[in-house]
């Protein structure tokens, strides 16, 4: 799989493999570390995690999963405690590592207003990131009524009498307004962790593990008494639900805040322009060890609040608002051998194997070595990385954490190179089933051939199949599926015998209530699990197929576009005879582009496109439409709906695919709507330049309204937003009698203001 390959590498189908085990990965982070408090994996593994994925969402848009990490916030709240029901939903924070990234967060602010090259700053708040848990605290009347966890974002866990403990936390404000909610993070000092953990180990108690991990711990006592003996301090920075404004900026609100009695950070500043934010980022990482209390970055805010309410929220993260986190760490140690694991798409990815090493706080045994190419001392172009320097078996290797999903090796000492080490030699077979593994051009990926007969690929696809973004079945995870793969009596080799598993049980004299770890209540557990997902949302089916390039994102803009799978399958097979004059087009295309010279080849090239779309026979117009309605979905582009047609045309796939089917009672998707909203369900185009909000705004509030934006105009286009230069799109939505309003007709349509 893709899962050492960097981002820039990864093909579309090693990205959406990649995205599933992340959306697995990152969630067991989420629990162990916001509802069991005993988190797996350090910070800086943990944002390694999560910033790939958002780099590879990032480079795919078309693959974000429905569970994706980036539309998650915490994890979902323990049992020991009442639930809670955030008013004002508690966001989590993009995550930025580099200078550049800060730049570019202020590009896409000033991008996002329409703001101009030349318009004065922006202003932000500088503040540090505490290491702690995030709490929020609400009053009413001045008084403190209800404190409760992050928990998932939606809602959290009741820890009232436990925060009224605290004493950094006031019981009564006075001149506040009638409803407050007050957010921030409980932490614990370095002094006091010392000291807290010096009487547990007198008292032959838990001792923790670092000071966030006690602070949680502490806070989320079913005893309010344990917690009262526990140092719990609280710095506030934000809010959620208020009754009337704190004030017009960040900084002022913060201000406030420190007024009606909460400690705020004296660190906090305000930075007109970004070097201030980042000589501000350097002033606090220098005093980062001497602080008294953990941190692991600086956040940066809009300082503005009426330029916050403007750019708003993504689905889990403000637009004005961003964690610039401190660096990771290196570390040298053995390379002990090279393994070769295939994945889902047959993808070969070498893992090194390392004499475990600590990198920033974690043990490391394994890293990625990405591809064949960066093994050998060179990149996707062939020039040399490292120097040129190959890595080989034994070698004395820097590992690296940050950016990566797992560490990845930077570096070779060759002066420890042990005598006699050769270079390591890629297998041009798959060690799973023997198959040929091939390496086509332009790809950095070598493949395994076997399809179906390779073990691994059959075992990944199914692995994929109950993935939690897919059919989840409670019971059947990957291990499971690794058991009856290579099960003799109940196999599940392909994802229709999973529904037919409980049938061939009743007629199979060695039930599985008799095999080891099964018994007949765990059984019956898992035949009543699976019948309960024979009934799935359509855009999880198609998820689930795995299919090459169809992602979560795109599964869903399928399924809201065609609704039912019926529709869905028609559109697909009508559009097959298409789809594949485009393969022959884009085919020969290569083959052009190959021996093009110069810029001058162009032409040329798209002349053999359009030639190849030409031949005889003809594409019948039903084919073409249907191609035409596939590819025009926003999102969908040429080579999912090629990626589709291929999987459904596939004689051995689509009897898979239709034995599954009649498995299951597929529900269909209805659009997105918006109550008593005037475009909800409709398919809207935004063509040529918007004057009074950027194509962005634009877009998320037609999305927000239930529309469904597309980037070209077909027959299904009901409503075309055309600015000042429409060309192609506003001739072709006249062509075909779409309704056209302009920019102002658009926001009397939508009622803005």
């Amino acid at each position: 799989m893709g899962k050492g390959t960097p981002v820039s590498d990864l093909t579309e189908t090693e990205a959406a493999q990649e995205l599933a085990r992340l959306a697995e990965e990152i969630a067991r982070a989420n629990r162990a570390y916001h509802t069991q408090d005993a988190p797996e994996i350090a910070d800086a593994e943990y944002d390694a995690l999560k910033r790939r994925n958002a780099g590879i969402e990032a480079r795919f848009p078309d693959l974000v999963r429905a569970d994706s990490p980036s539309d998650q916030i915490g994890a979902p709240v323990g049992e020991a405690f009442a639930k809670v029901a955030h008013s004002v939903r508690m966001m989590s924070l993009a995550n930025a590592f580099e200078a550049e990234d800060i730049r570019e967060f202020n590009r896409t602010i000033r991008r996002y207003l329409g703001m101009d090259d030349d318009a004065p700053g922006v202003a932000y708040t500088a503040e540090p990131k505490i290491d702690g848990l995030s709490l929020s605290l609400r009053y009413e009347g001045g008084a403190l009524v209800q404190a409760a966890t992050r928990g998932d974002g939606e809602t959290g866990e009741n820890v009232t009498a436990n925060a009224r403990t605290i004493a950094d936390i006031p019981q009564r404000l006075d001149g506040a307004p009638d409803v407050l909610e007050v957010r921030g993070e409980v932490y614990m000092s370095h002094a006091d962790f010392a000291a807290l953990n010096e009487r547990q180990a007198e008292r032959g108690g838990k001792t923790f593990a670092n000071p966030r991990n006690a602070a949680a711990g502490s806070l989320r006592q079913l005893d309010a008494g344990i917690t009262a003996g526990r140092p719990l301090r609280f710095f506030a920075y934000a809010w959620g639900e208020v009754s009337a404004p704190l004030a017009d900026t960040q900084m002022k609100a913060i201000a406030r805040l420190g007024r009606l009695g909460f400690q705020t950070n004296p660190l906090t500043r305000r930075c007109e322009g970004i070097e201030a934010m980042l000589a501000h980022y350097a002033e606090i990482e220098a005093q980062r060890a001497t602080l008294g209390y953990d941190i692991d970055g600086v956040v940066y805010k809009v300082d503005d609040l009426g330029l916050q309410r403007r750019l708003g929220y993504r689905s889990t993260t403000p637009r004005w608002a961003i964690a610039h986190k401190f660096p990771a760490e290196l570390a040298w140690t053995r390379l002990e051998k090279i393994e070769i694991q295939v994945g889902r798409t047959g993808a070969l990815s070498p893992v090194a194997r390392l004499t475990p090493v600590t990198v920033g706080g974690v043990v490391v045994s394994n890293a990625t070595l990405h591809n064949e190419d960066y093994i050998a001392g060179r990149d996707a172009r062939g020039e040399e990385i490292r120097g040129g320097k190959d890595i080989r078996e034994g070698d004395w290797v820097q590992v690296f954490r940050a950016g990566d999903v797992i560490p990845k090796v930077a570096d070779v000492d060759l002066s420890k190179r042990p005598e006699g080490a050769a270079p390591y030699r890629f297998p041009t077979e798959c060690p799973e089933c023997g198959s040929d593994a091939v390496r086509e051009e332009g790809d950095a990926v070598r493949r395994c051939t076997g399809g179906l007969i390779c073990p691994a690929q059959a075992v990944e696809k199914l692995k994929h199949f109950v993935s939690r973004a897919a059919f989840d079945i409670e019971g059947l995870g990957a291990r499971q599926i690794e058991m009856f793969y290579h099960d003799d009596l109940l196999p599940i080799r392909e994802p229709a015998d999973i529904f037919t598993l409980k049938a061939r049980d009743a007629k199979n004299v060695a039930k599985l209530k008799n095999r080891e770890g099964y018994g007949e209540k765990s059984a019956k557990n898992l035949f009543d699990a699976i019948d309960e997902k024979r009934k799935i949302p359509l855009n999880r089916l198609i998820f689930a197929l795995g299919i090459r390039h169809v992602g979560e994102v795109a599964s869903a803009d399928l399924a809201r576009h065609f609704g039912s799978w019926d529709r869905l399958v028609a559109g697909i097979d009508a559009a097959g005879p298409a789809a594949r004059r485009h393969l022959a087009a884009d085919a020969a295309a290569a083959q052009e582009r190959r021996q093009a010279a110069s810029e001058g080849r162009r032409a040329a090239i798209a002349a053999t496109k359009a030639a190849i779309w030409a031949e005889d026979p003809p594409i019948a117009p039903e084919a073409r439409a249907a191609w035409d309605d596939l590819v025009g979905i926003d999102g969908i582009g040429a080579t999912v709906a090629v990626s589709l047609v291929t999987a459904f045309q596939q004689k051995a796939e689509r009897a898979s695919i239709d034995r599954l089917a009649s498995e299951l009672e597929v529900q269909d998707m209805a659009p997105r709507a918006a109550e008593g909203s005037p475009v909800a369900g409709k398919t809207v185009v935004f063509t040529g330049t918007l004057e009074r909000m950027t194509r962005a705004e634009a877009k998320a509030r037609a999305e927000a309204l239930g529309a469904r934006v597309s980037g070209s105009v077909s027959a299904k286009t009901d409503l075309l937003v055309a600015g000042p230069g429409a060309g192609s799109k506003a001739k072709k939505a006249a062509e075909l009698g779409v309704e056209t309003l302009d920019e102002d007709g658009w926001l009397a349509l939508i009622g803005a203001p």
